[in-house]
């Protein structure tokens, strides 16, 4: 794994944490589109890269199965795991912050966004 890689893996994790705290989503709306726009993964292998950032709290059983069919990155996992802490504290900051009109709004738009990319790509 390259430094860039690494970097990369933050940001997202940072974004993800972000997202999630700021608009009290999962991470995995930010994580599984970036892992396969980004880094190629496929659907399956994002999906159980995702969960397995989300492991303990929710998805021990769906990680398990997905790593016996190889489809989760533990090194993308990890890196992501700490980005999304830090996160996640920052996007709790940010919307505490901010109106309820205007979290709606960057709620609806960032799910319009992600929705036609995950229809429209190739």
């Amino acid at each position: 794994m390259s430094i860039i890689e690494i970097v990369i893996l933050i940001c997202i994790g940072l974004f993800a944490g972000i997202v999630g705290g700021t608009m009290g989503v999962g991470g995995g709306i930010v994580i599984v589109p970036a892992l396969i726009f980004i880094f190629g993964l496929s659907q399956h292998q994002a999906q159980g890269t995702s969960l397995a950032v989300l492991l303990f709290p929710i998805g021990i059983l769906a990680v398990i199965k997905y790593a016996k069919n190889d489809y989760v990155n533990f090194k993308f996992a990890i890196i992501l795991i700490i980005a999304f802490v830090l996160g996640s504290y920052l996007g709790s900051v940010i919307a505490i912050n901010l109106s309820e009109k205007i979290l709606q709004k960057i709620f609806g738009i960032f799910m319009l966004v992600v929705s036609l990319k995950m229809i429209f790509w190739k």
